[in-house]
């Protein structure tokens, strides 16, 4: 897909597990109608080479907690291949991420770092911030549906459930939390949740305590850290 360069831009473990995506029909398919939107003169978030960003950041076996959102943000300069996440650089925040700090600050009790909206701060402990569609035109949510990227973050999704170590699972929204038929429910603790979007936060998103209920899951895991929800950005405490 251009300079997407799958599967050699991933790191070791998803490049084994994901390598046959590629042969598959569905794949070229995607590949192809990706292309015909750039070709066609369409506006394409995130930027190719940020496409598979999220695995890039954290390696099957450094994931300990999945957020799952929708798609992309479709506003110009925002989507950077981290469900959620904005470059820090960005002057407006959408609003989902401002709802999400606003749940972190009332479930732990204490201000995330608002500067780091990037949320290299969580990719480097071991959150995988995926969507279940990867790619969206400009200024058209969910554009980029039935394409076929669910059917990649399907597989993606299989290959975390098959781990035998537990993972937390956050499910926002109705696209994320369909994948639960996907998750072995006995071994994995999946949290789910309305979309942090102004649109449906009020209806459960504020209040789910999320985060403090995925460090709670942790400690019961033996060895197992806890996520510093607080830290949101690496940059901003060096």
């Amino acid at each position: 897909m251009g300079s997407l360069s799958f599967p050699d831009n991933l790191p070791p473990g998803w490049k084994n597990l994901l390598q046959e995506e590629k042969e598959k029909p569905y794949f070229s398919k995607l590949v192809r109608f990706v292309r015909g939107e750039q070709e066609s003169g369409k506006k394409i978030f995130p930027d190719l080479p940020l496409v598979l960003r999220a695995l890039q950041d954290t390696d099957i076996d450094a994931v300990r907690v999945v957020i799952l959102g929708q798609d992309p943000y479709h506003g110009d300069g925002q989507a950077m291949g981290r469900s959620f996440a904005v470059p820090v650089a960005l002057q407006k925040k959408p609003p989902s991420l401002i709802n999400i700090f606003k749940e972190i600050e009332s479930d732990m009790g204490a201000p995330p770092d608002r500067r780091g909206t990037d949320l290299s701060g969580w990719a480097s402990q071991g959150v995988l911030l995926l969507n279940t569609v990867l790619t969206v035109r400009a200024h058209e949510p969910f554009s980029h549906r039935d394409k076929g990227w669910e059917e990649f973050t399907d597989s993606v999704i299989r290959h975390l459930n098959a781990r035998e170590r537990p993972l937390v699972f956050m499910l926002w929204g109705a696209p994320a939390r369909q994948k639960k038929t996907l998750l072995d429910l006995n071994r994995h603790i999946v949290l789910e949740a309305p979309h942090p979007s102004p649109l449906s936060a009020h209806r459960g998103f504020f209040g789910c305590r999320h985060f403090s209920k995925a460090n709670e899951a942790i400690r019961k895991i033996a060895g197992a850290k806890e996520v510093d929800w607080l830290l949101t950005g690496n940059e901003c405490h060096q």
